[in-house]
Order: structure tokens, then C-alpha cells, then sequence
């Protein structure tokens, strides 16, 4: 098994990047002093940050307003409080050391900006990204056809939410979340965890039936509405849970038939999670 994780740290090849996970925030946060090490291979990680995030400071750069502190684990094996930076702000924050060695991420960042650019254009190159990505993680043809007209099919249970005046991201969070404890009892970070994801889509781990009573919640969700025209937040997750309510009849069907569990753990990762706390080590000079 693989164990290297696909994060941020991976552009930085073999160097250590302590990591963090906020499983409330679902976001890694990363050692602002080990990146340093890896951008500029200085003798003084830490004084030539402090020196920087000052300057940053100065200039009223957002990047400082995104600094947090979390204790990571030191060479020493104790724990220390140190800056931290979620993943958008680490790409910040190479972009604002200038040192030759930050050159190649630079370069990297700019040839990303300019793919995104490019599928505004042409919105096919990001559809066949997709394509070739998941094909590159084994799932088959069939797989992704099936997950790319879910996906359609999402938008239609979401374009229905909006016209019923259902505007905040939260909302739509919290709507879906109905749906999946309808059916399996789990709201979406709930299940996430049962299976061992993080920031992984839920659905790219889903067995075919898991993925099925997903689907068929949504779309009773969504016959639901267009039939009984629900306003609001309250009126759309009464028929939220009905919709999931349906897809939990399904699976009892499916569960007293198959004799087995609708649910299961079986996700599609190549690597496993360790805990930080007790398994990170610093490369860093402290």
C-alpha cells in the first residue's frame, strides 16, 4: 500500500512537511518553518520567517491574517506550538518568498492558473482532466460515466433548492446531510469518518449500492419538490427527509434480501491515515 498522502507536501517531494487535520474545518494545516526549509534551504528557518511574515505584515499582505499556531511534533519528540497555514496559504506564501529555489512552485502555480484559465475556454479539457484522473486511480469506464451523470443529476436536485430560495452554502449542507441520514443514519462527515476519508469525495468511495440509495434519495428529493413546491429552509428539509426516507426503504429491501449491510467501510484509498500526534516527525532544525 502507498502510504504517501496526495497533499500539498507532495510538490515538495521528500522534504517534511508536518501536517495537521481539522476535521471540523476538513482542512490540513502545514508547518509554515518546514516549507521555509524546503523553499530556501536556510541555516535559520525560523528567523528568516519571522523576518518575512513582518515584512508580509507591513505590506498588509491577507497571507498574515491566515497565520494560526497548532503544536506539532518536534525532533525532541515533544510537541511545540508553531505557525501554521492552511493549503491556500502555503500557495501564498510561495509566491511571496523571493528566493530562486521558490522558482519551480512559482512556475508550477502559474502553469496551474493558466489550465484553469484555459478551461474557461474550452470546458471539455477540465471534463477530460476528470476523466484521466479518476482513470489513473483504476476506476473503470463504466464507473465514471455513472459518476459523471450523478453528478448532473446533483445539479438538478440543487437547481431546484435555489428556485425553492434555498441560497447559503450551509443550507445546501445541511439539506444533503437529511438526505444521507435518511438513508444510512450518518450525516456526510459522520459517514466520511465511518469510512476513514478525509478530504476525499464521499461518493468516489462508495460501493455501487451505496452510491444507488445516494441517488435514489436525491432524486425522490427531488420529484418531491417539483410535485409539492416547497419554500424555505423548513419546507425543503421536510421533504428532504421523506426523500431520504424512500432510499431507506430501498435498503431495507435490499438488506432483507441480500442478508448483508447496505453499509460498508470499503473505501478506494492506496494510503492509510496515521495520527499525527503520535506518528509525524520534524526534519527541522529546532
Amino acid at each position: 500500500m502507498n502510504n504517501k498522502l496526495e497533499t500539498i507536501s507532495n510538490i515538495f517531494e521528500d522534504m517534511e512537511i508536518r501536517s495537521i487535520w481539522d476535521s471540523d474545518k476538513e482542512e490540513y494545516f502545514f508547518s509554515v518553518v518546514d516549507v521555509i526549509v524546503a523553499l530556501t534551504k536556510s541555516d535559520r528557518p525560523r528567523k528568516y520567517w519571522n523576518d518575512l511574515k513582518k515584512k508580509l505584515e507591513n505590506e498588509g499582505s491577507e497571507l498574515s491574517e491566515r497565520i494560526g499556531q497548532l503544536k506539532l511534533k518536534s525532533k525532541d519528540g515533544k510537541f511545540y506550538s508553531q505557525d501554521v497555514l492552511d493549503t491556500k496559504g502555503i500557495l501564498r506564501l510561495i509566491e511571496s518568498v523571493p528566493s530562486p529555489k521558490a522558482e519551480p512552485f512559482k512556475l508550477w502555480l502559474a502553469n496551474l492558473g493558466s489550465e484553469r484559465i484555459d478551461e474557461v475556454f474550452d470546458p471539455e479539457i477540465a471534463i477530460n482532466r476528470a476523466v484521466n484522473y479518476y482513470r489513473s486511480k483504476g476506476y473503470s469506464d463504466e464507473w465514471i460515466k455513472a459518476r459523471l451523470t450523478g453528478i448532473v443529476d446533483r445539479f438538478k436536485l440543487t437547481d431546484i433548492w435555489k428556485e425553492r430560495g434555498i441560497t447559503k452554502p450551509m443550507e445546501y449542507a445541511l439539506l444533503t446531510n437529511e438526505i444521507y441520514k435518511g438513508w444510512s443514519g450518518m450525516k456526510a462527515s459522520e459517514y466520511k469518518e465511518f469510512k476513514g476519508l478525509r478530504k476525499e469525495s464521499l461518493r468516489d468511495n462508495m460501493t455501487d449500492i451505496e452510491v444507488a440509495l445516494t441517488n435514489i434519495g436525491e432524486i425522490a428529493t427531488r420529484d418531491i419538490a417539483r410535485e409539492e413546491h416547497p419554500q424555505g429552509l423548513k419546507e425543503n428539509l421536510n421533504v428532504v427527509k421523506r426523500g431520504g426516507g424512500v432510499a431507506k426503504g430501498a435498503r431495507d429491501l435490499y438488506e432483507k434480501e441480500t442478508k448483508k449491510s447496505a453499509i460498508s467501510k470499503d473505501n478506494a484509498l492506496n494510503y492509510q491515515y496515521v495520527d499525527e500526534q503520535q506518528k509525524i516527525e520534524s526534519k527541522v532544525n529546532e
